[in-house]
């Protein structure tokens, strides 16, 4: 690859059939890829992040295609997205700020067509086997509510001390059962980012 030196990558598919005793159908779907990575910058403070900007930026298409791909959809039919970054115990906050914020979204936009919404996104230190949430938002239209939502991420054997686990999850539909009114998937404009 680039400069991410990747231990493991774990692509998972979630299909929800029934909820709450009501069948869906179709099945809401959501892909989630995780990438467990060495942290070039554990143990340190170094004042420039470009090593982590730089591994970001590689890994935002990468996750983003692999979760098209395990959709099975094109990226055009993918309607939310979301990342989050997990550091081991010698890492930083600011260390998972650096993945995801500065060029992740840009590939990540590519990988599902368009983009226009801002990436929802989550970071936290933990260690291995902590659950990582990765928030979902619609991503052409923040306003539509029936995709606000979120994917629980745990592996077993990471981040390990001196690791990053960084995540992004794309839906190709939203919530089960939303009832909660607003602007719809349908109805969403999505040039703005918001509407």
């Amino acid at each position: 690859m680039g400069n991410a030196k990747i231990r493991k990558i774990v692509t998972t598919v979630e299909e929800t059939h029934i909820e709450i005793g009501q069948e869906i159908d179709p099945p809401t779907r959501r892909a989630v890829s995780v990438a467990v990575i060495e942290n070039p910058l554990a143990g340190r403070y170094e004042p420039d992040l470009e090593a982590l900007m730089e591994i970001g930026a590689e890994l935002g298409g990468l996750l983003g295609e692999n979760c098209v791909a395990a959709l099975g959809i094109t990226p055009g039919k993918a309607e939310s997205y979301g990342k989050a970054a997990m550091v081991g115990e010698n890492g930083e906050l600011e260390h998972a700020a650096a993945i995801l914020h500065p060029r992740l979204g840009k590939p990540l936009r590519a990988a599902v067509e368009k983009g226009a919404a801002l990436v929802a996104s989550n970071k936290k230190m933990g260690a291995m086997g902590a659950p990582l949430d990765v928030p979902l938002g619609h991503k052409d239209a923040a306003y539509v509510r029936s995709h606000f939502d979120g994917m629980e991420v745990r592996i077993n054997d990471a981040p390990r001390a001196n690791e990053i686990l960084v995540a992004v999850a794309v839906t190709d539909s939203g919530r089960p059962l939303p009832r909660v009114g607003g602007l719809t998937h349908e109805d969403a404009i999505g040039e703005d980012g918001l509407k």
